[in-house]
């Protein structure tokens, strides 16, 4: 097996985290996927992944080999897919997003980069919010577009998208003053932030009827009337659901969401991910 064929391999089990995945997603026995891994190891004299009942995770040398590994294979790609010159950029570029921004936000911020680069790839991974920045500055991901904090690590470099309004949402026919009823919040995240300080200015926290693990899950949670939800306005209009709920007006509502995208500083100097980030200031 080429070097490039184990990285490749890493690499996606570096995102599925699942062994089991990675090998039916690349058609291979989970016994080469585990010799691959085995390969790498012994080549590079640390081990990169840990087992356990709880799933599969990346050790620090893991994360560090991800880096090289993708670099590699965009540099690879590059030189593979580049014209005579080699002046064509091509590679996979690793993008996370939630849901919400693969839905109502990448669509238009990929189409330049998609036209000025057609031989760029993408893979999207989805997931939590609260989990887009982590993933970066591990490395597992190039770049990422989810909310924002008040303060983006110094390892990071961030772009706002846009801005969207919390709402709060019941079901149809909403209560004449939902912000007395019982709330059904994110567990964590950026929007729970917001949530928790709006409660604060109001004069204290609110009676929580349950948590709820990603925007969609509370916004089920709310149409099966256990409360009044706190959303970004942005995922209630991109919500399947949002036939059903009715956002109820109040004065002084919580504060915006900033929606952004973010890359690692150090990771600008590789050119597939310095295109994505000029064609996401476009």
């Amino acid at each position: 097996m080429q070097d490039h064929d184990q990285y490749r391999l890493f690499v996606h089990l570096a995102g599925s985290l699942s062994f089991t995945r990675t090998a039916a997603d690349c058609h291979v026995s989970a016994a080469t996927l585990s010799r691959a891994v085995q390969r790498l190891e012994a080549a590079t004299g640390h081990r990169l992944v840990d087992r356990s009942p709880h799933g599969v995770a990346l050790t620090g040398h893991g994360r560090r080999f991800l880096r090289y590994a993708t670099e590699a294979l965009d540099l690879w790609e590059r030189y593979r897919d580049g014209g005579p010159e080699g002046d064509q950029l091509g590679g996979c570029l690793r993008l996370f997003a939630t849901v919400t921004a693969c839905q109502g936000l990448l669509p238009e911020l990929l189409a330049p980069l998609r036209s000025a680069h057609p031989r760029v790839r993408v893979s999207l991974r989805t997931g939590d919010a609260a989990a887009a920045l982590a993933l970066l500055d591990d490395g597992e991901a190039d770049l990422a577009v989810a909310a924002l904090p008040d303060r983006v690590p110094a390892t990071l470099l961030a772009r706002e998208v846009t801005r969207t309004p919390l709402v709060l949402v019941r079901p149809h026919p909403a209560s004449e003053d939902a912000r007395q009823e019982p709330f059904v919040l994110p567990r964590q995240g950026r929007v729970r932030q917001l949530a928790d300080q709006w409660f604060r200015r109001r004069g204290g926290p609110p009676p929580v009827a349950v948590e709820a693990d990603g925007h969609e899950a509370l916004l089920t949670l709310v149409v099966l009337g256990y409360g009044t939800g706190i959303v970004p306005e942005l995922v209630l209009e991109q919500s399947h659901l949002r036939e059903r709920l009715h956002a109820v007006p109040v004065a002084a509502p919580p504060e915006e969401l900033t929606i952004g995208a973010c890359v690692r500083r150090t990771d600008l100097h590789r050119p597939l991910v310095a295109a994505a980030w000029a064609a996401f200031e476009g």
